[in-house]
C-alpha cells in the first residue's frame, strides 16, 4: 500500500520517516510545498487552496494522506475530505487532550504557528480539554521558516526554555511538524518536561483505516 504524506516543507520527510517504524511495509510517498512557506501566516483560503494544489500529485496513486501539517489541517481538511470522499485523510491536530490528562501543575506550553492557535479547531480543543489549565502560547511565528531554511538556533530555542522554566510548566504540545526537528533539544533542555507530539495517535488512525480497507477488500473477495 501506498500512503501520501503532505507538509509545507520537511516536516512531511521527518513524519513519513516516524510512522515508517510503525509500518515497515508501507511506502510512504511525500509531497511539499515549500515555494509556498511559511503557511502559518496565510488567509485559510490560501491554505487550502495550496494544500488542495500540492496533493494533487498523491490523489492517483494514494488512498489515504496524511495531512501532516497542523496548519493544514485546522485549515483544510474538512475542504478536502468534502471534495475527494473517496479519500481517507488523516490531519494532525496539538495534541491538547493528553496533555491536559498528563500535567500535574496544570500548566500547558503549545508550539504552535499563529495560524493553528487561532484555528477553531484549536480553539475548541483548548477549550474542550484544557479548561482546567493554564495554556501558554508564545511567540513561534518565525520557527517553521528558520527550520526549513537550516538556520534555527539555540538562541532562538532560549527565550521558549526560559519561559517554560519560569511559569513551571510539565507539557509541551508540539503543534507543527517542523518543531520535530527540535525535539531532542527540548528534550536536552528541560529534562523533566513531557513533549507532546501526535505521532502514536497519527498511526493508530492510519491502522484502524488500512484495517477497514483490509476488511472491505475481504468481503468483497467473498462476494
Amino acid at each position: 500500500m501506498k500512503v501520501g504524506v503532505f507538509d509545507s516543507g520537511l516536516g512531511g520527510e521527518i513524519v513519513a520517516e516516524q510512522l515508517a517504524k510503525f509500518f515497515p511495509d508501507i511506502e510512504f510517498i511525500t509531497v511539499h510545498d515549500r515555494a509556498h512557506l511559511p503557511y502559518g501566516n496565510k488567509t485559510v483560503d490560501e491554505i487550502i487552496t495550496l494544500t488542495d494544489r500540492a496533493i494533487q500529485q498523491l490523489l492517483p496513486i494514494c488512498r489515504i494522506i496524511v495531512i501532516a501539517c497542523n496548519t493544514a489541517t485546522a485549515a483544510a481538511i474538512s475542504t478536502l475530505r468534502t471534495r475527494y470522499p473517496n479519500v481517507s485523510f488523516i490531519g494532525f491536530e496539538p495534541a491538547i487532550k493528553p496533555a491536559a490528562h498528563d500535567t500535574k501543575r496544570a500548566k500547558i506550553m503549545v508550539l504552535a504557528t499563529d495560524s493553528t492557535l487561532h484555528s477553531n479547531k484549536y480553539v475548541m480543543l483548548k477549550q474542550r480539554w484544557a479548561k482546567n489549565s493554564q495554556v501558554i502560547e508564545p511567540d513561534c511565528s518565525m520557527w517553521a521558516e528558520k527550520i526549513e531554511q537550516g538556520n534555527f538556533s539555540k538562541s532562538d530555542l532560549m527565550p521558549i526554555i526560559d519561559q517554560a522554566t519560569t511559569e513551571g510548566v510539565d507539557e509541551i504540545v508540539l503543534g507543527c511538524t517542523h518543531y520535530l526537528a527540535i525535539e531532542n533539544d527540548i528534550k536536552q533542555a528541560l529534562s523533566k518536561v513531557k513533549i507532546q507530539a501526535p505521532i502514536t495517535s497519527v498511526a493508530r488512525r492510519l491502522k484502524e483505516i488500512m484495517l477497514k480497507y483490509e476488511h472491505a477488500s475481504s468481503d468483497t473477495s467473498r462476494d
